[in-house]
């Protein structure tokens, strides 16, 4: 890995952490994208390693800072984190088989359609 690479890297992790710790957002909005359009990488390179970078323990002093003002429903992640395993294994098992082309329209029309909710909802 480059010099160049490794600054790109680090920069597109913190803006991912920011963006995470700031608004929740960051594997999907911001790594993903990133990695596919800045560093070349397939949707499935992209969404496999966003994964990975999730399954590391980077957010535990966001969430701590979230927690500790109350605002984090242990209830609700406990069986969101549960049920997120086994959509996390069928959806990654999906993905993989599916073209790359496939894979970033339905990318594409997910957050589009995100962005839309978000803009018009009261």
């Amino acid at each position: 890995m480059s010099l160049s690479e490794v600054v790109i890297v680090l920069a597109i992790g913190m803006a991912a952490g920011f963006l995470s710790g700031s608004m929740g957002i960051g594997g999907a909005i911001v790594v993903v994208p990133s990695l596919v359009f800045i560093m070349g990488l397939t949707m499935q390179q992209a969404q496999g390693t966003s994964l990975a970078l999730m399954t590391m323990p980077v957010m535990i002093v966001a969430t701590f800072n979230y927690y500790r003002s109350g605002n984090v429903n242990i209830k609700y992640a406990a069986i969101m984190a549960c049920t997120f395993v086994i959509g996390g294994f069928l959806g990654s098992k999906l993905s993989l088989q599916m073209p790359e082309a496939i894979m970033r329209k339905l990318f594409g029309f997910l957050i589009i359609i995100i962005a839309l909710k978000m803009i018009f909802s009261k």
